[in-house]
């Protein structure tokens, strides 16, 4: 038994049709590239976490003394350096710890930016066994940015 043989016909796009693919690939490219030129998005920052040997003097000695009560995070510029410094306030025990897990950069249409500092809490667990006196928890990191940003804003993760 023989099949019969199935012709195809392409027929050509209709004029309409070309229009409307047209614009829909416009529409997809101009919406690239307006993300892409207008709302900058975001930068990830390359830091260093610093051991506390590592810190400049006067970074312990002058800033830290007046935001360690504070549970905070704050930028600052020292020889030609930026810093980041994240605190978690005062502390009845030992056992609290800060961890700088991420750090981005946000840039705005309007030329502001903000670093967006992730951090990691910890905590004691009950239990454990913990020195008795207050403590100030920091972690300290150096940056590779070149200026300070307008905003810093810190987000928390508690270690469960």
């Amino acid at each position: 038994m023989k099949m019969p043989a199935i012709k195809f016909r392409l027929h050509r796009p209709s004029r309409r049709t070309v229009i409307i693919i047209m614009i829909m690939v416009l529409a997809v490219v101009a919406s690239l590239l307006i993300y892409n030129f207008f709302i900058k998005g975001d930068d990830n920052v390359d830091y260093k976490v610093l051991a506390e040997e590592e810190v400049p003097a006067e970074l312990t000695n002058e800033i830290l003394p007046e935001y360690k009560q504070l549970e905070r995070a704050l930028a600052c510029c020292f020889n030609d350096k930026i810093y980041v410094i994240v605190t978690r306030g005062e502390k009845p025990t030992g056992g609290y710890d800060i961890a700088i897990e991420n750090m981005k950069l946000l840039q705005k249409e309007d030329e502001t930016t903000t670093l967006v500092v992730y951090t990691k809490f910890s905590d004691p667990q009950p239990g454990d066994i913990l020195t008795q006196v207050i403590t100030y928890p920091y972690e300290i990191a150096e940056t590779e940015l070149k200026e300070l940003p307008n905003q810093i804003e810190m987000k928390v993760q508690y270690d469960e």
